[in-house]
């Protein structure tokens, strides 16, 4: 049994501790907007916070995060999250989608922790999170729209 808190909820799961955090949440809970996708923690699709870190949930075992808060994209929430998600679709930041739950976990997580970022500040935070369809000039200006609003 691992017990731990999902999006402000408490949770127990009778899995194996060493399943990947990944699968439990997608598979086990049935939250399906943290994605899989290289399941080696070098890609960012499956981007979730845990105790407020951006954390590759495809390398985390779910026995790690006992007694620990995971937030997914389906929970993400206050000013920053939501502001970020609004500035995601009001500037068509996604083209295919797939790699958007983790650019945007991680783009709270950095306006949290840097309010005001720089492009080499969004450069290095972001620089785990790749996008195929390569987003990467929007993604930038979504941070900056957001700090900005934040800001207000």
């Amino acid at each position: 049994m691992v017990a731990f808190t999902l999006n402000g909820e408490a949770r127990t799961l009778d899995a194996d501790p060493e399943m990947p955090l990944l699968w439990a949440i997608r598979d086990v809970i049935g939250l399906t907007g943290t994605k899989f996708g290289c399941g080696m923690a070098q890609c960012g699709a499956c981007t979730v916070h845990i105790d407020g870190t951006p954390t590759r949930s495809c390398q985390t075992a779910i026995g790690d995060v006992e007694g620990m808060s995971v937030t997914t994209i389906e929970g993400l929430s206050g000013k920053v999250g939501e502001t970020v998600q609004t500035v995601w679709a009001e500037l068509d930041v996604p083209q295919c989608g797939y790699c958007q739950s983790g650019q945007i976990m991680s783009a709270a997580a950095l306006l949290v922790e840097t309010p005001k970022p720089t492009d080499e500040d969004i450069d290095s935070a972001m620089s785990g999170n790749l996008c195929r369809c390569a987003t990467y000039q929007r993604i930038r200006a979504a941070i900056h729209e957001a700090a900005h609003r934040l800001e207000a």
